[in-house]
């Protein structure tokens, strides 16, 4: 009997040049994560999908997703749907754009206001407790009604 293929254990993360970036690979590297990280525009997409990655993490940057996010639109392109992708700030506009969503100004401004976090405790929350206090901080939003 042959052996099963090996399974990547890497966790791309893509660095639309924020400093953030590098304290979710530090939280992530902790957890035991095996991170590598990318400039947006410092690698290619047929890179990425040689390391067969386990999951990806699009990060967040100044900008607007259609024209400062460098790769990470296609890279969501190729794997959406294959393997989880999770994308913070910047990254989560990219991901509601490439789905056909239009990102806006959002109707209130929210920024370093703490917020109760309601939550179905699925995916991304599976382990959070229910009804979390968190710092928010954002001005812009998906626009309702703007995905297919």
């Amino acid at each position: 009997m042959s052996p099963l293929p090996e399974t990547s254990n890497i966790t791309v993360l893509i660095d639309n040049y924020d400093s953030f970036t590098w304290n979710i690979y530090q939280y992530l590297s902790e957890l035991g994560a095996e991170v590598q990280v990318f400039r947006n525009d410092k690698t290619t997409l047929d890179y990425i999908i040689s390391l067969d990655p386990k999951n990806i993490i699009i990060s967040p940057g100044p900008g607007k997703p259609s024209t400062d996010s460098g790769i990470s639109n296609d890279v969501i392109l190729h794997f959406a749907g294959k393997i989880p992708i999770f994308g913070v700030c910047l990254g989560e506009q990219c991901i509601f754009e490439v789905y056909g969503g239009k990102v806006g100004y959002a109707g209130e401004i929210v920024h370093g206001k703490v917020s109760k976090i309601l939550h179905d405790g699925k995916g991304c929350y599976c382990n959070v407790p229910e009804d979390i206090m968190a710092t928010r901080y954002h001005s812009l939003s998906g626009q309702p009604n703007t995905t297919s």
